[in-house]
């Protein structure tokens, strides 16, 4: 808690500190003598100069890093590389994660998701039992006789936790990293519903699947059945509220308590440091540096940012971050606002473009329009125009698209088929929350009758060029609107 204290007293210097120790460390790499880091002496200086980046900006260097080429972005030697979903042109990115990144961001915030929760609970019993971990998948890859490790970001921290950290833990390595899911998950209820669990960390989706095969194989009703002492979920990834329930439910317990963390591939963000709250405090000691670029400067080509001590409450930003990996002015892709700045605290507020993320798939637009067109060229169908949103049923997730069709498919269920496995081709999320429908259940296709969507535009003054039709959304919001209004004169197709 000390050192939370002396970021929360002195934010400000905290991040200068880290500002400065980073272009230190990165001015004698390629990138950081491109942009001549060692003159840089101010973070004025740093913006002027340093472009903002997306992944698409920074690939190049990243492939010739997976190749074997040191010191182009970072001086330390980079062996693993998280997976995560991929941009316009990639199925998946490559997230280069340094040791220093490993040991300063994400295992100190590991400690400090724990501090934070006990100095919230100081009765907790949780070192009494286990931690149950939902892990991803490891994959060495050998390139010019290096091995570099590529994976999900849970398990390059799992393969490289300490030994305390280790014992404290469950299930075993070997099944922890397991790439086939469904083994994976019918081993790992196998395995730990004779342990004391104590403790949960994930995903929502993907442990809400883990604790329903528990209780399957089990034969009980409930989780306190099999877990007494289970006390807390660690959450993080995607919204927490449309599981909330279900969560409630399967451990009616009034002591459960839910902990919210904010972690990417890119670096570890944000804790809930107060229990019942909706939001987390910024973390400003892990080898980040936090800029902030106001929503109206997102997409032009020199967008102006905001160091921290110039955000404002309650004003949606897009985080751009430089970090000790190599990531230099970074644009994750999310969005953020502040809804506290004594000390800075922030709630996750979406994404800087089109999207549904509701169980980690992140499907974004150019996924769907690549995936559209093809299933449009394989049945001779068209498409004039389209929405698309998550859709809660009883105990399953699936997307809901309204399409209104030029020419209607010559196989609906081909047609579906066809979209359903070009999204998994195109996004490698998408692809392992679809896996044996285990989180994610097929889509459900709604054929639209003519002049649905103008007609709905028409009715909310949205006429005219500069309106458009918003293709993804991660509430109902839009398809809700659509559907009262209008009545489906096709059949609905899905698996």
């Amino acid at each position: 808690m000390h050192q939370i204290d002396l970021f929360l007293q002195f934010p400000i210097e905290v991040q200068h500190d880290w500002f400065e120790k980073l272009i230190t460390t990165g001015a004698s790499t390629e990138w950081g003598k491109k942009y001549d880091y060692r003159t840089i002496k101010s973070p004025e200086v740093f913006r002027q100069r340093v472009p903002v980046s997306k992944y698409e900006d920074i690939q190049p260097l990243i492939e010739r890093m997976r190749q074997g080429e040191k010191n182009l972005l970072w001086p330390e030697d980079i062996k693993w590389y998280a997976k995560s979903s991929g941009t316009t042109d990639n199925k998946s990115k490559f997230i280069p994660i340094s040791q220093s990144t490993i040991e300063e961001c994400h295992f100190k915030a590991g400690k400090d998701v724990l501090t934070l929760y006990l100095n919230n609970n100081p009765d907790s019993s949780i070192f009494q039992g286990k931690g149950l971990l939902m892990g991803g998948s490891q994959n060495i890859q050998e390139v010019n006789n290096q091995s570099y490790y590529e994976g999900d970001l849970s398990a390059i921290l799992i393969h490289n936790m300490p030994y305390w950290a280790q014992i404290m833990r469950t299930p075993p390595l070997a099944i922890a990293l397991m790439d086939e899911w469904e083994s994976k998950l019918q081993l790992m209820a196998e395995t730990t519903q004779n342990h004391n669990v104590t403790s949960l960390s994930g995903v929502p989706s993907w442990t809400l699947v883990l604790l329903r095969k528990v209780l399957e194989l089990s034969g009980k009703e409930t989780i306190p059945e099999i877990w007494p002492n289970l006390e807390v979920f660690f959450h993080g990834g995607v919204s927490f509220e449309p599981y909330r329930e279900q969560f409630e439910e399967l451990i009616p317990k009034e002591n459960m308590n839910y902990f919210q963390t904010y972690n990417a591939s890119e670096g570890f963000f944000g804790i809930q440091d107060r229990s019942g709250a909706d939001d987390m405090l910024l973390m400003l000691d892990y080898g980040i540096y936090y800029e902030f670029i106001p929503m109206d400067q997102v997409e032009e080509p020199f967008p102006q940012s905001l160091s921290l001590g110039e955000v404002k409450t309650n004003t949606n930003y897009a985080m751009v971050i430089t970090t000790n990996s190599g990531l230099w002015r970074y644009m994750i892709g999310d969005t953020i606002r502040f809804t506290s700045l004594k000390p800075f605290r922030i709630q996750v507020t979406g994404r800087t473009k089109n999207f549904i993320n509701i169980v980690g798939e992140e499907l974004m637009v150019d996924n769907a329009e690549k995936a559209l067109a093809m299933a449009c060229s394989k049945t001779n169908a068209a498409i004039k125009d389209y929405t698309a949103a998550p859709l809660y049923e009883k105990d399953s997730i699936r997307h809901e698209w309204l399409i209104e069709f030029v020419k209607m498919p010559d196989y609906f269920d081909f047609f579906l088929e066809v979209f359903d496995n070009t999204l998994k081709e195109l996004n490698s999320d998408y692809e392992a929350k679809r896996y044996h429908d285990l989180v994610l259940k097929p889509p459900l296709i709604r054929s639209m009758k003519k002049g649905t969507f103008y007609a709905w535009m028409k009715r909310n003054n949205k006429l005219g060029g500069q309106h458009k039709i918003p293709r993804l959304h991660n509430t109902r919001e839009f398809v809700e609107e659509i559907l009262e209004n209008s009545k489906t004169t096709k059949k609905n197709f899905n698996f």
